[in-house]
């Protein structure tokens, strides 16, 4: 019997061109960020950020009813931070950008999950919580997107007047919104924005807190009330100022 050598079996070739088009494995912050739960949590987290910040720029807003004086000083306390003040500006800028791009995302997923939309809605109430406030998310979201870029030309990039505060030449902020709020058309669109605002708070504060999971069955109809509550109060207090001023009230 003779004894016959045979060659090693060759290993399969590799598919160069498969391989190629095979994507490394996503990071774990990729996955996060594709998933649902990572886009609620993203959204209920930059959301909270931003009610926080609408808060305290009310508040400060509110400052005129004291005075100019108290308004420009306030205005100058807060850009006399420096590089941490434009920091904070980018910082918000980018929770901005973020919430309003994953919000869109959402929208998105969702109009294809279910491409044909119901004829007719109705408010849910109940457990649901669904209102035209939620339905409209994505219209309210989209407008106050659009008025942040003319509010900011308005005022944060706008006619720079001077004055006098404690000796020092400060930018004299409270005129030029005295000035602003003295013309109706602009009162009366104003009021509609802060309207929309409202709206949008009033389903973004709530569905944001249950989001991020501070939420359980037994307090949801507490806290979607206290949502509705502190959006309609925020709301009322940027309207308070503007009506003030064209009133006379102000200035």
């Amino acid at each position: 019997m003779t004894n016959t050598l045979k060659a090693p079996a060759k290993a399969p070739k590799a598919n160069a061109e498969t391989d190629a088009e095979t994507p490394p494995p996503a990071s774990p912050l990729l996955r996060f960020y594709r998933s649902s739960l990572g886009k609620k949590l993203i959204t209920g987290a930059t959301g909270l950020a931003l009610v926080a910040f609408v808060l305290a720029h009310m508040v400060g807003n509110l400052l005129l009813f004291i005075g100019s004086d108290a308004y420009n000083a306030y205005a100058l306390l807060v850009s006399n931070f420096g590089v941490v003040y434009y920091a904070f500006e980018l910082a918000l800028t980018a929770i901005v950008v973020l919430h309003a791009w994953v919000g869109i995302e959402i929208f998105w997923r969702k109009r294809k999950a279910r491409p044909v939309g119901y004829s007719t809605y109705q408010s849910a109430g109940g457990p649901s919580y669904q209102t035209l406030s939620s339905r409209t998310m994505i219209v309210t979201g989209s407008v106050l997107a659009v008025f942040l870029v003319f509010h900011l030309r308005t005022f944060r990039f706008g006619t720079y007047y001077i004055t006098q505060l404690d000796g020092e030449t400060v930018r004299d902020l409270a005129r030029l919104v005295i000035e602003d709020f003295h013309r109706l058309p602009y009162v009366v669109g104003y009021s509609v924005i802060l309207l929309l605002l409202g709206s949008h708070l009033r389903h973004g504060l709530w569905s944001a807190l249950q989001s991020i999971g501070l939420l359980h069955r037994g307090i949801r109809p507490l806290a979607y009330g206290a949502s509705g509550a502190i959006a309609g109060g925020i709301a009322i207090g940027f309207l308070l100022l503007p009506w003030a001023i064209y009133l006379g009230w102000v200035g």
